[in-house]
């Protein structure tokens, strides 16, 4: 074993994504899948220092779906944080969670939770009456002075849209309406080690702003890898998941950690 071989690493952060909540007589599935997920995180060894769940949270953004979704992660042991998607609703968002640890304690669907060797940064991307996403420019302005706080210390901004195309047709033609703006906030500081994001259902990876956009699959179901836009985008029974980033002595590094069809350790909470 060499000096190096038993060391931990000194960050971890599962990414999980769109776990799709609901309270219909399709309820079942979801929030099983996503307990069966964070069962998951809860065996990795070391376990994260934290869980990131970028985005709709809910399948309709009603309020009976988030007090679902608090029934089945309320009783979990590590810091999670939540962020809202395009089929989620902040103010029913808010109504469950609003002042509590999965909100970084605010008020508000944006917010940025200081852990001791990382920042996590929640930005809302959720506009009403349209599927594509939008950082306003209170949050924008919001962001530059977070990212400034703490300027050596490896900040994950967090959101459900994509910034940038990822090669989807359907998908990009819903994904954040203003990445050239966030882009531009992101690339006049030098701390973000990731932005994390949701919506597309499948892993994706892509430069962006002088960082990288790390996408996560869903807990749920996955969306078909339809790169024409002529063919039909649909959901398929694929593999869940989630990613995990690991601090590395360059950098991080994400690896995608299977669920649904894994033999591997789940945990219970």
């Amino acid at each position: 074993m060499t000096a190096h071989e038993d060391l931990e690493p000194t960050v971890l952060i599962a990414h999980l994504s769109d776990p799709h909540l609901r309270t219909d007589a399709l309820a079942a599935e979801p929030a099983a899948s996503l307990r069966h997920a964070l069962g998951r995180v809860l065996a990795l060894d070391p376990r994260p220092d934290c869980v990131v769940i970028t985005g709709d949270l809910t399948e309709h953004g009603d309020v009976d779906a988030y007090a679902q979704l608090r029934q089945v992660i309320g009783d979990f042991p590590l810091p999670l944080h939540l962020t809202t998607g395009n089929h989620d609703h902040p103010a029913a968002l808010l109504e469950v969670f609003g002042g509590t640890s999965f909100l970084g304690g605010a008020t508000s669907t944006h917010y940025a939770v200081a852990h001791p060797g990382f920042t996590v940064i929640a930005l809302d991307s959720w506009q009403h009456g349209t599927p594509a996403g939008h950082v306003g420019d209170d949050q924008l302005s919001w962001l530059d002075d977070v990212l400034a706080q703490r300027p050596d210390v490896p900040a994950f901004v967090c959101l459900h849209h994509p910034p940038v195309e990822v090669g989807l047709p359907f998908l990009d033609g819903m994904r954040l309406d203003n990445g050239p703006a966030l882009g531009a906030v992101l690339s006049r500081h030098h701390n973000v080690a990731r932005v994390l994001a949701g919506h597309v259902h499948r892993v994706v990876s892509a430069p962006f702003a002088g960082t990288s956009v790390s996408v996560a699959p869903s807990t749920y179901r996955q969306t078909s890898l339809t790169l024409r836009a002529d063919r039909q985008t649909g959901y398929l029974a694929e593999p869940t998941g989630f990613l995990l980033h690991v601090a590395t002595g360059t950098g991080f590094a994400t690896h995608t950690v299977p669920v649904s069809h894994a033999g591997a350790l789940i945990g219970g909470f």
